[in-house]
Formats: C-alpha cells, sequence, structure tokens
C-alpha cells in the first residue's frame, strides 16, 4: 500500500511538471494529491425527503445534520473531524470572500445551522467540523435532493456528485431511495460513470429509506422491508449500479442513538400496558396523540415522542420493553440494531472504509487521466504509460478492476462461479475469513485450507482449455488473490492472516482502480 501511494505521488509530481503553465490542470493535480492524505469522502444522495441527514445523523450518533426543509438541506454540507467545533460557508469562486466563518449553536441537543444571511445560490458548501471519532476516518457529505422541484437544487447536488469532465468528489455514494424510480437509475449510472471513470466500478450502495413506514409502520416492517430489498438486490440493472441495497428506518436509528432518560421512561409506561390495549392507544398517531388518552403521559410528551421515532419505533420500544430490554443503555443499542443501521454501518466499514487508501489512489489516477483526455501536455504519452504500470504492477487495483466488469458486463459465468468469484476478489469484504466463506473464529488452519482448496479449483478452471481467454485471466487473478492468503506477507497482499487461534481479519488486498477496465487490469 506505501509503494503504491508512492508511485501515485510520483505520478502526480510528473503531472505536475508536465502542466507547470496551466494554471486549471495544477489546481486539479494539487487538489487530488491533498486527497491522498484526507479520509476518505461518502456522499449521501438520494431524492428529496428520502431522509438523508436523518441518516447522516444516525451514522454520526449525533443530531448535527439539519432536517426538514430549511435553507441549508438545499446545499451541499460536509462533515469533518475537527478538535473544536467549526461551521464554515464557503462561496463560490468570484463572489467576495471565499470563506465565512458562522457561529456555532445549539438548541436543545441539535446543532443550528444557518448561512449567515448569504444566499443560497453563492453558497458552494457548508463545511462542518466536529470532534467525533467517526470522522476521523470518514468525511460525510450531505447533499441536497435529486430530482428536486428546484432545479437549482437539483443541479447542485448533481453538480457536485457528477461533475463533467472531472472525477468525483466523492469517493463512494450511500443512495437513499423509497422505491426504484428511474431518476435513482439515472443519478446512480451517472455516478458510476463520473467516480468510477475507465474502471467501471460499482461503488455504491442503496438504501431502502424510511423502512419503517413500510406496511404502514406495523412492529414488522422492516421484515416486509427486507423482502422489498432483496426484490431490489436481484434486479439486474440496479445490480450493475450498486453493491448491496439494505433497508434502514433512519429516524429510528437517529434517535435510538440519541436516545434519553425520559424517552426511556416513556417506554417504560407504554410497556405496563397490555398488548391488546397498547394496540389499541397505537392503532393510529391521531389516537395516540390524543388528550383523553388512557396513558400516563401528557400529550406533549406523546407528540414528541412520535416526532422522534413515529409509531414503528414507539411500538418496538414499548415491546422491547415489555421484552426485557429494561435499562436505557441495552434499549438503545437494540433499536439501533433493530433499525438496520448497524448493517449498513458494517457495509460501510467492509467495503468502502477498509478500501480507502485503495480509493484514493484511484481518485488520482482518474484525475491524472482526465487531463491526458481533455489537455494533453507534451509527453502525455509517457504520463499515460506510467499511470497503466501503477495498474498493472498493483493485484489490487487489477482485482476491483475485475469486481466491475463483472457487475457491469455479462460474460456467461455460471452464478455459482460468479458469486464465488466477486466474494474472493473482496466485494464482500477484505478480510480473509469472508473472502473464504468461513467464520469470523475460523482457525488459521481452516483458513489455509480453504485458501489451499480455492487456489486449486481456479487454478484448474484457469487451465482447462475450453476456457475462454478473459475467463482464464479472471481465474488466475482469483488464483493471485487466494494466494496472498495462503502468504500474507507476500509483495501484493496487506492480508492479515493471525496464527494465534484468533480471527482471521485484515485489509486485504484489494482497491478499485481509475484506468480502463478489467481487460487492461488482467
Amino acid at each position: 500500500m506505501e509503494a503504491r501511494s508512492g508511485d501515485v505521488r510520483a505520478l502526480l509530481q510528473d503531472a505536475l511538471r508536465a502542466y507547470a503553465s496551466d494554471p486549471t490542470a495544477t489546481a486539479a493535480l494539487r487538489a487530488a494529491d491533498r486527497r491522498l492524505d484526507e479520509p476518505m469522502r461518502v456522499a449521501i444522495a438520494g431524492m428529496v425527503k428520502a431522509g438523508k441527514s436523518t441518516l447522516l445523523n444516525a451514522l454520526l450518533g449525533e443530531e448535527i445534520a439539519p432536517t426538514g426543509a430549511g435553507e441549508c438541506t438545499r446545499v451541499v454540507t460536509w462533515y469533518r473531524f475537527g478538535l473544536t467545533p467549526r461551521v464554515t460557508v464557503h462561496r463560490r469562486s468570484g463572489i467576495g470572500a471565499r470563506a465565512v466563518n458562522l457561529p456555532v449553536r445549539r438548541s436543545g441537543g441539535r446543532l443550528l445551522l444557518d448561512l449567515g444571511g448569504i444566499p443560497v445560490e453563492e453558497v458552494d458548501r457548508l463545511e462542518v467540523e466536529w470532534p467525533l471519532a467517526s470522522l476521523r476516518d470518514l468525511t460525510l457529505i450531505d447533499t441536497p435532493g435529486i430530482a428536486s422541484a428546484s432545479a437549482d437544487v437539483s443541479a447542485a447536488a448533481m453538480r457536485f456528485l457528477t461533475p463533467e469532465n472531472a472525477p468525483s468528489a466523492a469517493d463512494a455514494v450511500i443512495y437513499l431511495m423509497r422505491h426504484l424510480h428511474a431518476s435513482d437509475v439515472g443519478f446512480l449510472s451517472a455516478f458510476r460513470d463520473t467516480a468510477a471513470g475507465r474502471s467501471g466500478l460499482v461503488n455504491a450502495v442503496a438504501v431502502l429509506s424510511r423502512a419503517d413506514e413500510v406496511g404502514a409502520g406495523r412492529i414488522d416492517a422492516l421484515l416486509s422491508a427486507k423482502i422489498i430489498a432483496d426484490r431490489y438486490r436481484k434486479d439486474e440493472q440496479l445490480r450493475r449500479l450498486v453493491l448491496d441495497v439494505l433497508p434502514v428506518a433512519g429516524l429510528l436509528a437517529q434517535s435510538a442513538r440519541t436516545l434519553r432518560q425520559d424517552e426511556r421512561d416513556a417506554f417504560a409506561e407504554l410497556s405496563r400496558h397490555d398488548r391488546a390495549a397498547r394496540e389499541r392507544l397505537l392503532v393510529s398517531a391521531d389516537r395516540f396523540c390524543r388528550d383523553d388518552a388512557p396513558v400516563a403521559l401528557t400529550a406533549e410528551a406523546r407528540s414528541r415522542l412520535l416526532g422522534r421515532f413515529g409509531m414503528f419505533g414507539i411500538r418496538l420500544g414499548a415491546a422491547l420493553q415489555r421484552g426485557g430490554f429494561a435499562g436505557a443503555a441495552e434499549l438503545s443499542a437494540e433499536l439501533v440494531r433493530r433499525s438496520g443501521l448497524e448493517e449498513l454501518r458494517r457495509t460501510v466499514a467492509t467495503r468502502f472504509q477498509a478500501r480507502a487508501e485503495e480509493l484514493k489512489a484511484r481518485t488520482a489516477l482518474g484525475a491524472v487521466l482526465t487531463l491526458l483526455d481533455e489537455r494533453p501536455p507534451q509527453g502525455g504519452e509517457r504520463l499515460r504509460a506510467a499511470a497503466e504500470r501503477i495498474t498493472a504492477g498493483d493485484h489490487g487495483l487489477r482485482e476491483l478492476a475485475l469486481l466491475g466488469a463483472l457487475r457491469t458486463e455479462d460474460r456467461g459465468l455460471q452464478p455459482e462461479v460468479l458469486g464465488e468469484a466477486e466474494r474472493l476478489l473482496g466485494c464482500d469484504g477484505v478480510e480473509s475469513a469472508v473472502r473464504l466463506r468461513l467464520a469470523d473464529d475460523a482457525t488459521p488452519g481452516e483458513v489455509r485450507a480453504a485458501a489451499a482448496d480455492a487456489v486449486r479449483r481456479w487454478r484448474t478452471r484457469a487451465e482447462n482449455p475450453f476456457t475462454d481467454r478473459w475467463t482464464a485471466e479472471l481465474c488466475r487473478t482469483v488464483v493471485r488473490s487466494a494466494e496472498a492468503i495462503l502468504d500474507p506477507g507476500g509483495a501484493s497482499s496487506s492480508v492479515s492472516n493471525r496464527g494465534d487461534g484468533q480471527p482471521v481479519s485484515g485489509r486485504g488486498i484489494g482497491a478499485p482502480s481509475a484506468l480502463d477496465g478489467a481487460r487492461s487490469a488482467v
């Protein structure tokens, strides 16, 4: 990984010398170089009212991002790590002072964001720095709604996520949708083309947001949402655009992570009623909030609880209290688990964060190649050859380029063969046990045996005279991935293969490529 980073930085320096007389190109190259040292960027996108800011708050564990229809939801907002809270508004180029610090104000635990009187159309982005450990390795970016009734709002999101003739400012995206619409497919296609460039990389996760509203907020709403998510997951069109589809009850996740003692007490009060009485009380939001409701909670308290958790969260919270989750901490943890947030966080960690360095290298390579295409300098072919050597010599970049090809191109592979190839290449996670479909507590001996078996089977496929050339190259790359598990100290491997009987894990050996697809990468 260090060798890859050094090679990419050397390429950027060579490119800067080649473009020394081109201010636009040098600015793009310096930005790509700085980006190598920054945390990975994950944008949260989706249509208006998809629940983007609510989900972002759930991921952060604090109510920082503004929700609703305020002016700040119409601009791109970055959430970065900072030792002290700070809010900065950046204006578009050519409009007065570029950066203006705003006062940091909170009310009822919520951060209050406004633009300090600066018109929305003059704002390039807001930046919020906050002392949260989760932001040390991950920058989250809240974006305006796609397909908004306001053309300017939609344009701001598309301009940021899918710029013309430049890599996307986001390394990956969490895309929220309530149902699959043509606009969802259109955005995801544009993001794949912009973010992945020549690699065809699929680097987005879809979230079936507001999943608790499926089935009118019944207590089994998430089960119904999982069925719908599974159907979308198998959709051939969507499979080419996203790595997974996950149902998440964003409002429940946000409120559960910030559960207050008075809310726990309210759930305890509701749990004292038997099931039939609770069902009568919770038949609708109107009945629950009526002044004469037969419960020892004020109408104001019930209204606040409804706003924080929704009907699904209230039903689930009361049921869990009655089922034995009595303490605030354990109730909070179980509500978060039931919301689907933990699965999303694991997906972000295994599919995005575990490959952060590789994703950033891919973006830097993409920036160089885009400039070479759009503004070829003297000696540009030398730079292009150097970029191609970096990819050709890095197994991880080839590995992820192949994953992109397997997602976006129909190669006629049998489903079980395709599934195992994707898994061994690290689609589901970079840890050895995940690649080999072993239990988390698999012993080193079990890991070695499974890896050796994979090497044998895929080498046999590669050597079969009836295997076409492309598939044979795929097989050889899969063999190399499995061999890296057997030899974690190899030149192309960063797999951690513990020898003390503990679960086998590691950062793995994969990373998306910004270069031309799997054909040139294998």
